[in-house]
């Protein structure tokens, strides 16, 4: 099968979230079935899969219901209003705009950063979010400049349900605006659907051999938010295991991300699955995209392996595994 060689059409996802695929997109977009009546992005996260999936509908499904609700607002406030709230923000709370004045009006530079200078302004801020009252549209919008101003633009929460991120480097700079810009457009100009439950709640009945379903979930054997406070162990993984058999028992066609290695660990669960239902294909994928050595190039102790499970035929291609 032929690779999505253009990757500068994708649509990149304003948030950065762990484990987001959008570098893989290029690697995976091709492998998935050529027609669809509905795409299911059961753990979306940051939504990169679910948007560029040339599908009349897909359903973005996330067990993090402030996530979901940024999505809504995301899908429903018009931009222009998204984009006024957000300069709104910036100037109330006196954070950088370094596309306007550049990195030396703030006595920083690119290398350092400006967490220095936008330090108690941040945190400022995400003590007024933490301290709402209501949720709102608004305040969606307000966690969105949260992370923008971030570590990493990333999301995490702790188990009082407040923001705990620190300061970034970066601010609402032309590329953020971009990234931003091209996503709400996605979304207002599509028919999707946006849900907030377990996987295991989700109602396989909707679901017919014409649907195709995306599981990209914590990855069991490797460290990263959305594992810490014990947010997936082995019992979530054989239960998607099994969810994953029994939409496999009703003709519906899916694909499962996941690593079956990684930094010596090895995932046994999902090999003993594989191992009984040989009749999945396992594809390798490799985050150097464009690597043609990927099958013989060196699996040290320090690698991962990252591959794409599907029950649907791939063209003769055998298991990776």
């Amino acid at each position: 099968m032929g690779r999505v060689t253009e990757e500068r059409k994708l649509i990149q996802s304003p948030l950065n979230y762990t484990g987001g695929k959008y570098r893989l997109l290029p690697q995976i977009l091709p492998l998935f079935p050529k027609e669809m009546n509905l795409f299911v992005d059961l753990f979306c996260g940051g939504g990169n899969v679910g948007i560029n999936v040339p599908c009349r509908k897909t359903v973005f499904n996330d067990i993090d219901p402030v996530l979901m609700r940024l999505y809504r607002t995301f899908r429903q406030v018009e931009k222009t209003k998204i984009f006024s709230w957000i300069e709104e923000a910036i100037d109330r709370y006196g954070l950088s705009r370094s596309a306007e004045y550049g990195y030396d009006y703030y006595h920083c530079n690119s290398s350092a950063g400006l967490g220095s200078y936008n330090r108690e302004r941040f945190l400022k801020l995400r003590a007024d979010y933490n301290q709402r009252d209501q949720d709102s549209a608004y305040y969606d919008i307000l966690l969105y400049v949260l992370i923008v101003y971030a570590f990493n633009n990333q999301i995490r929460f702790n188990r009082s349900g407040e923001y705990n991120l620190p300061v970034g480097k970066r601010d609402f700079n032309l590329r953020m605006r971009d990234k931003l810009s091209r996503f709400i457009d996605a979304l207002q100009t599509r028919e999707d659907e946006f849900t907030c439950c377990d996987f295991r709640e989700f109602p396989l009945d909707r679901l017919d051999s014409g649907s195709f379903l995306y599981a990209d979930p914590p990855y069991l054997i490797t460290c990263a938010t959305y594992n810490e406070q014990g947010g997936w162990n082995e019992t979530a993984e054989r239960e998607l295991l099994a969810f994953l058999d029994e939409a496999d028992r009703r003709k519906i066609r899916f694909a499962l991300s996941n690593v079956l290695r990684s930094k010596g660990k090895e995932n046994p669960i999902l090999l003993e699955w594989l191992d009984c239902n040989p009749q999945y294909c396992v594809v390798p994928l490799d985050y150097h995209y464009g690597n043609a050595n990927y099958h013989t190039k060196d699996k040290s102790s320090n690698s991962s392996e990252e591959v794409l499970i599907v029950n649907y035929p791939m063209g003769g291609m055998n298991s990776g595994r």
